[in-house]
């Protein structure tokens, strides 16, 4: 039963949202879901699980709702056929028993009654109307009544030209047929809700049988067969219209059908909620634009749900709300079939105050998303504007102003400078690394120079810091540019022509050059003790060979500036999809600078990485 509940509330969804879009849509599913039932009938087989039970429960109320009547009773009598056998057949053989006899009564009654209302200048067409199985169960059922008391098995109906005609037949028929009063109803001065008029009244024949009669117009009984199919295009009612679904014009009368179509949504979610539960078909609603077009919201919705729904910028411009021509407020709950109307302001966003649940500003999570978005991209222009700034600030800083941003942006392995910006605003790329890459590269010097050892405070000398010569004092010592030892590297020092001991990593390549050209000048040196003092730092080449991908260097920049390296000097190079980088960063030990290599050598696309 749940699972057939589901495919109902799926079946009222998806009609209800194609009504919006084209009638003829709808009655095209009416009159698909009537053949198939046809078909069933036809060859005796039994239909799919549930299908008979949608069509009599969604179907035919949706087709007594838009007033076609010829699709509902049909719809009704074969669904019932299905689902219960035994009584649509025990009905079917009472009704044939006395078939012959009541038609022969009826007709009867049918010449005499044409005659007489000609006689009295009514041009009256009389026909006999059937009575189908299903109504007459519901009756039985609904008044516990048995068949003989069911008054309208036999019955006629009579259609004229014009309303004044009906009252002037009806008057007729009273006067030569017994009426039963309790059995009068008058649906042309009350119509039913779907648009259905007529009168209707019993009488009782010389034999005291009751025999219902209908009178009505031509129009009416054009309605009343056929309904909104016979007008789909909303025009044929006129300015006076049909009750129920009368209009002043097109407009008027697209926006009165489709509350037709609402209405019967609500009968269904009345009907079904008796059996099914309180809340079944009550997650959503169903409201109007003022182009008639139908929205789905979220129970309890409010007018800026509505705008939201119809266009993001309706929403974030949204200040009012008609409901049904009404002044409402923003946090009012719609309700089905209500007409929202916005007012909107030429400029500016939503209010913070849309998102506090207390006030009940918002229902749909797709609304208060949009309104989070807008606010999120709010902050996004600010930060951006931010790092805009600061670069700006750099680049006058460093006599740069002639430097196209988005071309540093793509240096640096971005997009678009808007994303240069936007990480430098949330100060996640420290403006030094677009200094090194705007700083122009120092030229190589040659390998034997040597680097006198940096430090950050002031210096110290090689005999009292850095580096010691073993057995010798206060000897000057200079690290050497080619290997760029760092402690607790294992190093060699080379005795130079004036500048004192040069000190190189013991695996140089270049140290052993020198030492293959004069070994009596290597000198055994070892690391002082203020080598590693807190705040030395040493100057290290890295070596990164990779594919080349856009947002490379940025990466390999993020992996220094977390491990909080400097980086001093870059030097790249791209042939044929492969990048060959060059980094010189300061490191304080040796160890340190191991884990940022193989940090450096899980990112995507790079293959190498190494101290050179």
């Amino acid at each position: 039963m749940a699972q057939t509940a589901a495919t109902q509330t799926e079946s009222v969804r998806k009609m209800l949202l194609a009504f919006s879009r084209d009638l003829r849509v709808v009655m095209l599913r009416l009159a698909s879901r009537l053949q198939t039932l046809r078909h069933y009938a036809a060859t005796r087989q039994p239909p799919p699980p549930g299908l008979a039970s949608e069509a009599l429960h969604v179907f035919a109320p949706l087709a007594n709702r838009l007033g076609i009547w010829e699709i509902k009773w049909e719809l009704e009598d074969l669904s019932f056929r299905f689902l219960e056998p035994q009584t649509y057949h025990q009905i079917a053989r009472l009704l044939d028993e006395k078939r012959v006899e009541r038609e022969t009564q009826v007709e009867a009654l049918r010449h005499q009654l044409a005659e007489d209302l000609a006689h009295q200048g009514i041009a009256a067409t009389v026909q006999g109307r059937p009575k189908h199985i299903y109504s007459i169960v519901k009756k039985m059922r609904g008044k516990s009544l048995g068949f003989a008391q069911v008054y309208d098995i036999q019955a006629l109906r009579i259609v004229v030209p014009s309303v004044p005609d009906c009252y002037a037949a009806l008057s007729w028929v009273h006067s030569h047929f017994v009426p039963i009063t309790a059995e009068f109803d008058d649906y042309i001065a009350r119509p039913k809700t779907n648009g259905y008029q007529s009168l209707h009244t019993v009488v009782r024949d010389e034999s005291g049988k009751p025999i219902e009669v209908q009178l009505r117009t031509q129009e009416m009984h054009e309605h009343a067969e056929n309904g909104i199919a016979a007008h789909w295009a909303y025009k044929e009612a006129g300015v006076k219209g049909y009750a129920g679904v009368s209009a002043s014009g097109t407009y008027d009368a697209k926006i009165a059908v489709l509350r037709q179509l609402l209405a019967w949504k609500r009968d269904l979610s009345d009907a079904q909620s008796q059996t099914l539960g309180a809340g079944f078909f009550e997650d959503n609603i169903y409201v109007l634009t003022p182009d008639a077009a139908i929205v789905e919201l979220p129970q309890g919705a409010t007018p800026i749900d509505f705008a939201y729904s119809v266009h993001t910028d309706l929403g974030h411009r949204c200040r009012g709300a008609r409901v049904d021509g009404i002044m409402a407020t923003l946090s009012t709950p719609l309700k089905n079939g209500q007409t929202v109307e916005i007012t909107t302001a030429k400029e500016g966003g939503p209010s913070r105050d849309w998102l506090n649940p207390d006030l009940g500003f918002l229902v749909s999570h797709r609304a208060r998303a949009k309104v989070r978005a807008w606010f999120n991209a709010q902050a996004l222009g600010e930060t951006v504007a931010k790092g805009r700034e600061a670069v700006e600030k750099l680049l006058q800083r460093l006599g740069k102003t002639a430097v196209r941003l988005d071309d540093l942006a793509v240096q640096l392995g971005f997009n678009s400078a808007d994303g240069l910006f936007e990480v430098v605003g949330k100060d996640e790329l420290s403006l030094r690394n677009i200094e090194v890459v705007l700083r122009p590269p120092e030229p190589v010097a040659p390998a034997d120079e040597l680097l006198l050892l940096k430090k950050p405070s002031t210096p110290t000398h090689a005999a009292k810091g850095g580096v010691l010569v073993v057995g010798v004092d206060s000897l000057m010592t200079q690290l050497a540019r080619c290997c760029k030892p760092v402690p607790p590297d294992v190093i060699c020092g080379f005795v130079t022509r004036g500048r004192g001991v040069s000190v190189h990593r013991a695996d140089c390549s270049n140290l052993r050059n020198m030492v293959a050209l004069g070994a009596d000048r290597l000198i055994e040196v070892q690391w002082g003790s203020a080598s590693v003092a807190t705040g030395c730092v040493y100057p290290v080449d890295v070596a990164v060979e990779a594919n080349d991908r856009q947002g490379l260097l940025r990466d390999i920049s993020e992996v220094f500036t977390k491990e909080k390296m400097n980086v001093i000097g870059v030097q790249t190079q791209s042939v044929r999809g492969t990048a060959w980088m060059t980094f010189t960063v300061e490191v304080g030990d040796a160890a340190r600078l191991n884990k940022v290599l193989g940090t450096l050598a899980e990112l995507a696309g790079v293959r190498m990485a190494r101290r050179r």
